[in-house]
């Protein structure tokens, strides 16, 4: 990743964001664990980051969980939306060798590589930083925070790897096609 962040990239943000927003609510409480579900939205963030890259990715962590926090809970969870900027820009560091639009995440030394960045970059995302960041920032129980963080981690990588790795194989199959359209002279 050269760092290259242009127009595309901004765009990539804005629609990636868009959609981690609306679908905020699009999720699955875990009944056992308080204030913990499995979102949808995480698919999304893994399918922009393994294709746009790791600015993008992070970005779309960032904002995109500050402000569905924020509009439909009417408070930003800091210590939740740092660790999704996390595995953001994690997934999208290995955007190259994931090669999502040259068509290459068809194949599976590509598919596992996913998934393993996958369950790194979730596990110290939600098993490391945020229940030392609840702890630090809001005072949480220890007891509790790493419970959520366990079953957040667990949701995740369920999330990511089976819905994500559908979007990003399907997307690869489309875009790594060579089209037979030329331009006009």
């Amino acid at each position: 990743m050269k760092g290259k962040f242009g127009i595309k990239e901004v765009v990539a943000l804005g629609i990636g964001t868009a959609l981690f927003v609306v679908l905020t609510n699009a999720q699955i409480p875990l009944v056992i664990v308080p204030n913990t579900a499995l979102q949808v939205r995480m698919a999304i963030l893994a399918f922009f980051s393994a294709v746009f890259g790791p600015f993008v990715g992070a970005g779309i962590g960032l904002i995109g969980h500050a402000l569905g926090d924020a509009i439909f809970y009417g408070s930003v969870w800091w210590s939740w939306v740092f660790p999704e900027a996390i595995v953001g820009a994690a997934i999208g560091f290995f955007a190259k060798k994931f090669a999502v639009q040259e068509g290459g995440f068809t194949k599976g030394k590509n598919i596992i590589l996913f998934i393993l960045v996958n369950i790194v970059s979730n596990a110290v995302a939600w098993i490391l930083a945020a229940p030392v960041l609840d702890i630090l920032i809001y005072k949480e129980p220890v007891n509790k925070v790493f419970v959520q963080g366990m079953f957040a981690f667990f949701g995740n990588i369920l999330i990511i790897g089976i819905l994500g790795t559908l979007l990003m194989v399907a997307y690869s199959s489309i875009s790594g096609k060579s089209s037979d359209l030329k331009a006009e002279e």
